[in-house]
């Protein structure tokens, strides 16, 4: 009689941070940071995979004590926190970015772009800071709580830096998603692009980045580094920007909190980031790292 092979050990667990780490105050809790101590005791690598740009995953991962490198912008820039080395930068196609730049601003949206500045103080151009306002719940609000970390670049739209490697625009949902959805037919082989409820906003971004990236390209691309397969992954989150780790994943994880569509294709939905999510987590994770790696 052939015994069925028991699923494989998982050596690495990759976070999402927003929704999933954090809580709806956007805190880490003690009882999260206990969880994830418990997953390295057992022998786990811990990674956080985050749509968060670089400076604002750090003291997440701080609080946390992790050291593996930085996921960040949705698998865009990945960066090692020890010395803020870049092991991973996306790049737009040639030509590609004015021509989206252009479609946003054409719409009415003002674009906003990432380029790897962490060393020099800031971490994205915009247009111009007209309208920064803290309170208003909106993309104001964005640009007056991360004015200091802004470049105002007037001809963004026409003339992009060349390191940048991942944008967004801000506002309603409809907007945004028809947004997204003529960007994705317009460029179907030039960009991967998505929408999401702001986590810290009032209003829905819509996030571009060079077509193939995900959070999972980061992900892999580290763990093949480490020698570790992606079914020896446990991968988590709670929105679409989660979708292709937690899909591709050995055990892909939706927090109770999480988007319909991501705890529909997870192996298992936890609870709820205000609740257990973080604990269930753990246990799952650690009984999958104990096992016998091969049938008796």
């Amino acid at each position: 009689m052939t015994l069925p092979s028991p699923a494989p050990r998982i050596k690495l667990l990759a976070l999402d941070v927003d929704g999933t780490v954090t809580n709806s105050r956007h805190e880490v809790t003690d009882a999260t940071c206990r969880a994830i101590a418990r997953v390295r005791a057992a022998g786990v690598r811990v990674m956080l995979a985050t749509g968060r740009r670089y400076r604002d995953a750090l003291p997440v991962a701080e609080r946390l004590g992790l050291g593996e490198p930085l996921v960040t912008a949705s698998g865009a820039l990945v960066k090692r926190p020890g010395d803020h080395a870049t092991l991973h930068r996306a790049a737009f196609a040639a030509g590609v970015l004015p021509e989206v730049l252009a479609l946003i601003a054409a719409r009415g949206h003002e674009p906003v772009v990432y380029t790897d500045s962490f060393a020099e103080g800031f971490d994205f151009h915009c247009r111009s800071l007209a309208g920064a306002e803290a309170g208003g719940g909106g993309f104001g609000e964005y640009l007056a709580r991360n004015r200091d970390l802004a470049r105002v670049t007037p001809d963004l739209d026409r003339a992009p830096p060349g390191d940048a490697f991942a944008g967004f625009a801000m506002g309603p949902q409809e907007p945004m998603q028809a947004l997204e959805a003529e960007l994705a037919e317009r460029f179907p082989v030039q960009l991967s692009v998505h929408t999401i409820r702001s986590p810290r906003y009032r209003e829905w971004l819509c996030e571009i980045a060079p077509v193939g990236v995900t959070k999972w390209t980061g992900v892999t691309a580290l763990a093949a580094a480490w020698g570790i397969a992606a079914e020896e992954i446990c991968a988590v989150g709670d929105d679409v920007n989660d979708l292709p780790m937690v899909r591709a994943a050995g055990l892909g994880l939706a927090m109770g909190n999480g988007r319909p569509e991501l705890q529909a294709v997870a192996d298992q939905v936890v609870g709820q980031h205000d609740g257990s999510g973080m604990e269930d987590v753990a246990e799952l994770v650690v009984a999958r790292a104990a096992q016998p790696a091969e049938p008796a």
